[in-house]
């Protein structure tokens, strides 16, 4: 499309070349991106997107490795949607236990009981007598 081989071509170029033909690109900063679909998620915690903006039509193109799960397994799954032990991650535990106080097995039940709302998880254990 752009001449000879394309693989060596300087980004720079390939950005004025785009410009020229009114193509924009722009680097988002997004700290998850998932996608689902009836049978699974696709979850990308540490990706690079870039929203390409040509002729008014936003292409959005994601760079990165994800996790899958099951489908209404995360953490936006429906409130009647138990979780589990091993679907809390180890991280929420953590700020939950370091903002009460609590030990990591009170925060864990706390999100439990709160289906993984951390908010919820910490007004439950700050309301709660030491």
């Amino acid at each position: 499309m752009f001449g000879g081989g394309g693989g060596g071509l300087d980004p720079r170029k390939m950005e004025q070349m785009m410009k020229q033909m009114g193509i924009d690109t722009e680097e988002l900063d997004a700290t998850e991106i998932v996608i689902r679909t009836p049978e699974k998620e696709l979850v990308f915690s540490d990706a690079d997107v870039t929203v390409i903006n040509a002729q008014g039509q936003q292409t959005y193109q994601i760079v990165g490795e994800p996790e899958t799960r099951e489908a209404g397994s995360g953490s936006d799954a429906g409130e009647d949607t138990a979780i589990e032990d091993a679907d809390i991650p180890a991280d929420d535990i953590e700020i939950v236990a370091m903002r009460t106080g609590a030990s990591e097995d009170d925060a864990r039940e706390a999100l439990e009981e709160a289906d993984g709302d951390l908010a919820t998880a910490v007004e439950k254990l700050e309301a709660e007598p030491k």
